[in-house]
């Protein structure tokens, strides 16, 4: 293990073997590794066998750097004091991508000078293989960087921007393509509110293709030049002079996923479990608020655009303890991190006092039946399937007889809320058996709704279904 810390003010970095937590060789230098306080944000992560960081160099966090250092590469980094590369950044994250390292992070917008300080979200990307420019421009400093915005915003005549990235997910894979999800949150003299935006990494990358970008790609064998520090003069002041991309950086489906508006509380953690559900195959985030609990969500693919998901809220976890973290003040109640343990299905919250473990789902709190049949909460999905109903009428001499058939379609496909309610009625009559008989059997692959029959039955191969009976009397 690779561990820096402020060590009061006096940043050291060293190697600890992992299993015993013993020190390996000498203690290292921090600074411009890990920040000399901990309140400055510090984002880490080893690619090709260097480190890449992005921190402050400095006691007033005056200096921020994204560098690069161990390996066999040599070290580099941004530019000491230009406004251009960096004002103020707030770094979230960094994710390693293709060549590049990607940095996720909030900063003072200098094209909005104009309008006073405007914080906006960026992304902003190096070259692993930069080896930095020339000895007379861009010397041990980066010729691959670029930065772009990250528009996550509400459509519409006049876009309503969230404009401060507070974290983000690792790179996920989604419907065919690689994805990082962001929470998004408003600024804090703005109406309170909080998104979540998908962005496209192959979309992400395009934008650094556009516009304002010279060379822009990482300069390789085969390349026009073969390394960084043969750029032309010219170019490596351009380079200089021009790191912001001209374009944003566009939210996948045109809008958010997740909005949260007009509350008391900002989201400010996530976490994403890509492998909910019986097929380990649904996915669901969790996002930490400021006021200690974690809200749930279903993310599934929407039917009318391959680009778009819907979201379902699950529940929401009550995180933040006082009474273990002795303090139930508003600051000690917002999570400094959010992780997920999957193999003891809780959530890790980090506080500043206090780490507290939550379970992702508070199943004991409906009937086996609910969560067998139609619980929309993947991790209390105990049959495995998901449930479609429809209601077949059969009239005998005294009475008719109310048929479900509950078919076992994939996780999440329900089409309406009076399904699930037609369960959650059957679920909660005594006269059903909840240990009901699975059989196998040809069922329809459509399902209308309560209290009507599909008009074009279409058979599909025999599937699992639950069959229950209720005898209700004729009026």
């Amino acid at each position: 293990l690779f561990v820096c810390g402020t060590n009061a003010f006096n940043p050291l970095c060293a190697n600890y073997t992992r299993d015993t937590l013993e020190l390996v060789g000498e203690p290292i230098g921090g600074m411009a590794r890990c920040p000399y306080d901990p309140k400055h944000a510090n984002v880490a992560l080893f690619a090709e066998g260097s480190l890449f960081t992005g921190t402050v160099t400095d006691f007033l966090a005056i200096d921020a750097v994204i560098y690069r250092s161990l390996g066999e590469s040599p070290a580099l980094r941004t530019i000491k004091h230009d406004s251009k590369w960096f004002r103020e950044p707030y770094f979230v994250s960094a994710v390693e991508w293709g060549p590049h390292i990607y940095f996720f992070f909030r900063e003072m917008a200098m094209e909005f000078n104009y309008l006073e300080k405007v914080m906006v979200s960026r992304v902003a990307r190096v070259c692993k293989g930069d080896l930095g420019g020339s000895q007379r421009v861009l010397e041990r400093q980066w010729t691959s960087f670029l930065k772009a915005r990250l528009n996550c915003s509400i459509p519409g005549d006049s876009h309503f921007y969230f404009n401060l990235l507070q974290s983000t997910s690792p790179i996920i894979r989604m419907q065919g393509r690689d994805v990082i999800l962001g929470v998004f949150s408003t600024p804090s003299n703005s109406i309170p509110g909080s998104a979540v935006c998908a962005f496209d990494m192959q979309q992400l990358a395009r934008v650094f293709e556009g516009r304002f970008k010279e060379p822009g790609g990482c300069a390789v064998q085969g390349s026009r030049f073969s390394s960084s520090n043969t750029l032309p003069d010219e170019v490596l002041n351009f380079i200089k002079t021009h790191p912001l991309m001209d374009e944003a950086v566009p939210l996948l489906g045109h809008r958010p996923w997740i909005v949260k508006t007009m509350v008391r509380y900002q989201l400010n953690t996530m976490v994403v479990d890509t492998e909910a559900g019986p097929h380990r195959n649904r996915t669901v985030v969790f996002l930490g608020s400021t006021r200690g609990t974690v809200l749930k969500f279903l993310i599934t693919p929407s039917p009318e655009n391959p680009y778009s998901n819907t979201n379902t809220f699950l529940e929401e976890l009550e995180g933040y303890n006082p009474e273990r973290c002795g303090d139930d003040s508003v600051q000690a109640r917002q999570p400094l991190s959010l992780t997920l343990d999957k193999p003891s299905h809780t959530l890790l919250l980090a506080f500043h006092s206090c780490v507290v473990r939550v379970p992702v789902a508070r199943c004991q709190l409906h009937s086996r039946c609910m969560n067998k049949l139609c619980h929309p909460n993947a991790h209390c999905f105990i049959s495995g399937f998901e449930i479609t109903v429809t209601q077949l009428l059969q009239f005998p001499s005294d009475t008719h007889t109310h048929t479900l058939f509950l078919a076992h379609l994939p996780y999440g496909t329900f089409g309406t809320v009076s399904s699930c309610e037609a369960v959650k009625f059957w679920c909660n009559s005594a006269m059903i058996n909840e240990e009901a008989s699975i059989e196998s059997a040809d069922v329809l692959s459509h399902l209308a709704g309560c209290g009507t029959v599909p008009s074009v039955p279409v058979q599909v191969s025999p599937i699992h279904f639950v069959h229950l009976q209720r005898h209700v009397p004729l009026k």
